[in-house]
C-alpha cells in the first residue's frame, strides 16, 4: 500500500504535470517561427489529469492508514511539542508587564512604544554569540529589556527575569491538555518538548506541574542548536530513542516549526491551523478517535497543508534537500485543484497567521 500511494503522488507532481501551471512561452510578446525552430520545438505533452479536493485526500488517507498498519493503528511513534505558543503562553502581554513592573524603576514608555522597541531589539542581530539563548540566556534578555525600555537597573531585570520562571507568569495553551498526553504515552506514542528557550524551561515546566507529561525536553541552551536549525529535532528523536521519520512536530511558527521540523525529516502541523488541540494532534495519530481525525472535503486550508505535508513524505523522503523547490510547485498543483475559492483562503489563512504573530510576539516575551 505505501508504494501505491507513493506512485500515485509522484505521478500527480511529476515535472510533466506540473508545466500545465507554467505561464505560456511567449506572453506578452510577438510570437516567431521558422521551420527549424518548429522541428526543435518538443512535442506538445498530453493533457495532464485535473486533480481533485477529494481526489486528494483519498491519496492523503491511503499513506495515512498506511502508516497506521505499520505502527499498530498509530500513524507516529513520537510527538515533539513547542512550548511556548503551543503548550503555553504569557497570561499577560509582555509589553504590560515590562510596564507595570518597571514603574517602580522609572519607566516611562507606553506599552506601545515598549512594544515597538523589544521588537526592533529582538530583529537585532545578536553578535554576543552563536546562539541567543546560551545557559540562563542572561544576556540576551538583559539587552532586551534596557533596549525595549530605557532601563538598564539590574534589580528591575532580575524581578522581570524571574517572574518568567513562574506559574503566574504563564498558562496552558489547551486546558484539555494533561489527559491527552496521558493517553498519549498510555498508547506507547512517546513526547518531548523541543523549544528555543533558556534554562528557565525545565524549572517553569515543574511550576506549571506538567514536566511529567513528557519524556524529554530539547531546550535549544542545552543542545546549542535553535530551531529551525533541524539540530534540535534530531536530538530531541535520539533523546526519545526514534528515527525522524516516524515522528511529528506540533508548533505555531511556520519558519521555526513546520521548516525546522521538515528538514530534519520529521512530519510537522502547525498549531492553530493543521491542529487547533492536543485532543486533535491525539485524533491525527491514531489515539481514541483515531480516524475521525480526517476531513471528508478540503474545505479548510489546513487540508492543503496536510496534503502538501503528505506529498513532501512520500515524494521526498530526504525533505532538507528538497523541501524548498518541490513546495512551490506542489502549491501551485493543489490550490489549481482546491479552485480559487480555496486557494484564496490558504494564502489569506497564511497571511492572517504571519500577521497575528508580529502583532502579538507571545513566543518572545519571556
Amino acid at each position: 500500500m505505501a508504494s501505491s500511494a507513493r506512485t500515485k503522488i509522484s505521478k500527480l507532481f511529476t515535472p510533466l504535470n506540473l508545466r500545465r501551471f507554467a505561464l505560456p512561452r511567449g506572453l506578452g510578446s510577438q510570437s516567431f517561427s521558422s521551420s527549424a525552430a518548429v522541428a526543435a520545438e518538443p512535442a506538445a505533452p498530453p493533457p495532464a489529469e485535473v486533480l481533485s479536493g477529494s481526489r486528494l485526500l483519498g491519496l492523503v488517507k491511503e499513506y495515512e492508514d498506511y502508516r497506521r498498519n505499520l505502527y499498530g493503528g498509530l500513524t507516529h511513534k513520537a510527538l515533539l511539542v513547542d512550548a511556548v505558543g503551543t503548550l503555553v503562553v504569557p497570561s499577560q502581554p509582555m509589553a504590560q508587564i515590562y510596564r507595570q513592573i518597571g514603574e517602580k524603576y522609572g519607566v516611562e514608555y507606553s506599552e506601545h512604544e515598549i512594544l515597538n522597541r523589544y521588537r526592533w531589539a529582538y530583529g537585532q542581530p545578536w553578535g554576543r554569540s552563536r546562539l541567543r539563548y546560551v545557559n540562563d540566556g542572561r544576556p540576551f534578555w538583559q539587552y532586551i529589556v534596557s533596549s525595549s525600555t530605557g532601563c538598564s537597573n539590574s534589580q528591575y531585570f532580575e524581578e522581570l527575569y524571574n517572574y518568567y520562571t513562574t506559574e503566574k507568569a504563564w498558562h496552558l495553551c489547551d486546558p484539555n491538555a494533561e489527559q491527552v498526553f496521558e493517553a498519549l504515552r498510555k498508547a506507547g506514542v512517546k513526547v518531548a518538548v523541543v523549544s528555543n528557550f533558556d534554562t528557565r524551561l525545565r524549572p517553569l515546566l515543574r511550576a506549571l506541574k506538567c514536566d511529567h507529561w513528557f519524556d524529554a525536553v530539547a531546550v535549544s541552551a542545552e543542545v546549542e542548536a535553535e530551531k529551525p536549525n533541524p539540530m534540535i529535532f534530531l536530538k530531541a528523536c535520539e533523546f526519545l530513542g526514534v528515527q525522524p521519520e516516524d515522528a511529528v512536530h506540533v508548533g505555531d511558527d511556520r519558519r521555526n516549526d513546520i521548516w525546522g521540523a521538515r528538514d530534519a525529516g520529521c512530519d510537522a502541523w502547525l498549531w492553530g491551523s493543521d491542529v487547533n488541540s492536543f485532543k486533535e494532534v491525539a485524533q491525527r495519530i491514531g489515539v481514541e478517535a483515531g480516524q475521525r481525525a480526517l476531513r471528508s472535503s478540503l474545505s479548510r486550508p489546513t487540508e492543503a497543508s496536510t496534503v502538501l505535508a503528505v506529498y513532501l513524505r512520500i515524494v521526498h523522503r530526504d525533505v532538507g534537500e528538497h523541501s524548498r523547490k518541490p513546495v512551490k510547485s506542489s502549491v501551485f498543483a493543489i490550490h489549481d485543484s482546491l479552485g480559487h475559492q480555496e486557494a484564496m483562503d490558504v494564502e489569506a489563512f497564511e497571511i492572517e497567521n504571519e500577521q497575528a504573530r508580529l502583532d502579538h510576539p507571545a513566543s518572545q516575551s519571556y
